[in-house]
């Protein structure tokens, strides 16, 4: 089976550059600056308009719901937090713990983190949602800075 192109398009934003990628079938990822247009890639604008449509609308305060088809390759268990994030309300946390609790492997609050860190489509799937036991704020692949900016982004759009 041949290998699918990669289409990419940079989309400037409150908390900087991000790259979202696509197979062309569905997005694939959003990823926060440093990132990196790999060898290979092409970039796409025109490809890639519902999904920069959605994200300047979520910045916006206009979009709370994502409606893209999402291509997200892990193992099982990765891809199984990375659904269950997809189900935390906008605007609402959960801890670690909790989210193993919701998959029914209480003990399994690291593995969660290390799942969550690796969530290959920021923000759409929203693992900044996900905050430490005591409701500090702990590992964002994107910077402590950037998630507490979406949250209070998140909190700031339900006030008003």
């Amino acid at each position: 089976m041949p290998s699918r192109t990669t289409h990419y398009r940079c989309l400037p934003s409150p908390i900087g550059e991000l790259l979202l990628t696509t197979d062309g079938d569905a997005l694939t990822g959003v990823h926060m600056e440093p990132h990196e247009v790999r060898d290979g890639w092409r970039r796409d604008d025109a490809l890639l308009g519902p999904a920069a449509e959605q994200v300047r609308a979520y910045f916006a305060g206009e979009l709370r719901d994502f409606d893209l088809p999402l291509s997200l390759e892990g193992t099982d268990f990765q891809r199984r937090v990375w659904e269950a994030l997809r189900t935390i309300p906008f605007g609402e946390t959960i801890s670690y713990g909790e989210l193993a609790r919701r998959l029914g492997r209480p003990t399994a609050s690291r593995a969660v983190g290390a799942a969550n860190g690796r969530n290959p489509i920021a923000i759409i799937v929203p693992c900044h949602r996900v905050i430490g036991a005591d409701g500090t704020l702990t590992g964002y692949g994107g910077g402590l800075d950037r998630k507490r900016w979406l949250l209070r982004h998140e909190e700031t759009v339900l006030a008003e």
